[in-house]
């Protein structure tokens, strides 16, 4: 039977879009790109990673990691990237490694430093993680150096090693790229801006001074580890940038300032997040409190944009969780809460036990947390507290897991593993 024209364009057509829809979330669900993956929100609802493992359980495989870094892995196609730094920080390296079988491909000095700067007993010369797209990777050790990378052959495409920052307790945050841009913060002891490179040359494009009252001259209190994120609201970028006392959104082309509020802590390091209106931003160390924004202002907008502020219980450095109308969080020490994102109340509120520094991720409903001794516990997403599993591994977590198809990509403190089904 023959079909007539218009119909059999139209079929072809639509399977033409299918393949496309196919391959995009072929393509969203094999990546983990940045910090936090593709949307910077530890989100990957496509996977469905094992609820289970052990050291002889659904260990795809594990890789031992030269060195002391806290970076999360990042993943493009068949390849994992992190960074390390030798225990006394003399020298910087990033690693590659493959994603099917674990095989270290690339292991590469990328900087000597002579004399490195003291860091936190919690910290690494390696902790910012990298962003990966397709050919590139762009990797920064903060003041110490910032590289793009040919993912082809290893070979740099260009560096910057001209920034000044005391970090004092060691770099922490990590970059994000943003339109043909790689945007990164400096917030030191003694400097404190944001600089936004030219992601295929290096030059910068833009560097904007926190303009921050810090209320005193001790630069401990003026620093931060925060990875800022992009949002949209109204058709317009808006880059969030917690620092020091304040966080402040920017417009991501220019640098210049759209609306801020002010807070009384210091080294924020959670990454903040956006859904149902609002962004929700950690003010870091000293009792740190958990704000609810509205996008929308300008200026200064504490007094008038904040929907509510959470005071109790909120954890410093691991970053928060947002499913539908719940926001779930990990406590340093080992609480995890789930609060309604609308107006901050609490749902439930539990103690696990251990120590946090890795931010927790969603996968096939259900939120993974990870602690510093080994731990991870798995629990489901909902207004109900339920634990669906313990898993030890032999070494504790300071990085972020990535999730790619169906597998955990978790970094211990000495190895990487691969945990599939």
């Amino acid at each position: 039977m023959n079909m007539p024209p218009t119909l059999s364009r139209y079929i072809r057509i639509a399977t033409l879009g299918l393949f496309f829809l196919c391959w995009s979330r072929t393509c969203w669900s094999a990546n983990w790109p940045q910090f936090r993956g593709p949307a910077g929100d530890g989100h990957a609802e496509a996977s469905d990673p094992p609820t289970t493992w052990s050291e002889t359980e659904h260990i795809a495989w594990k890789t031992p990691v030269h060195g002391r870094g806290w970076s999360s892995p990042v993943v493009w196609g068949n390849m994992i990237w992190l960074t390390t730094a030798d225990t006394d920080g003399k020298r910087l390296y990033v690693v590659g490694i493959e994603l099917d079988t674990g095989r270290v491909r690339f292991d590469r000095k990328l900087f000597d430093v002579e004399h490195p700067q003291d860091i936190h007993l919690t910290n690494s010369h390696a902790s910012p993680t990298p962003v990966v797209e397709d050919r590139r990777l762009y990797v920064h050790f903060g003041s110490y150096g910032t590289a793009c990378l040919d993912t082809d052959d290893g070979s740099v495409v260009w560096q910057r090693r001209d920034l000044p920052c005391n970090h004092w307790r060691g770099p922490g945050s990590s970059p994000i790229v943003f339109e043909d841009l790689l945007i990164v913060h400096y917030d030191g002891y003694d400097y404190q801006y944001v600089v936004a490179f030219d992601k295929r040359t290096g030059r910068t494009r833009w560097r904007v001074d926190r303009d921050i009252d810090y209320q005193t001259d001790d630069g401990d209190l003026k620093k931060a580890f925060c990875t800022p994120t992009v949002i949209t609201v109204d058709g317009q970028p808006q880059l969030i940038s917690p620092a020091a006392k304040a966080a402040i959104a920017y417009d991501p082309r220019s640098g210049k300032e759209i609306w801020r509020i002010d807070y009384p802590n210091h080294s924020a390091t959670a990454r903040p997040i956006f859904g149902r209106g609002l962004v929700f931003i950690n003010s870091g160390f000293s009792k740190a409190r958990l704000y609810a924004v509205r996008p929308n202002g300008t200026g200064n907008v504490t007094d008038t944009q904040v929907a509510w502020v959470a005071h109790q219980g909120i954890g410093s450095k691991p970053s928060h969780l947002l499913i539908d109308d719940l926001l779930y969080a990990i406590h340093d020490q080992g609480t995890a809460s789930c609060l309604e994102a609308d107006t901050g109340e609490v749902i439930w509120k539990k103690r696990i036990g251990g120590n946090f520094s890795a931010s927790p991720v969603y996968a096939g409903g259900k939120i993974y947390l990870l602690n510093e001794e080994g731990t991870t516990t798995v629990i489901a997403a909902g207004r109900q507290w339920q634990v669906m599993a313990k898993n030890d591994l032999d070494d504790g977590c300071m990085a972020s897991p990535a999730v790619v198809d169906d597998s955990l990509i978790i970094r211990t403190k000495t190895h990487l593993y691969r945990v599939a089904k």
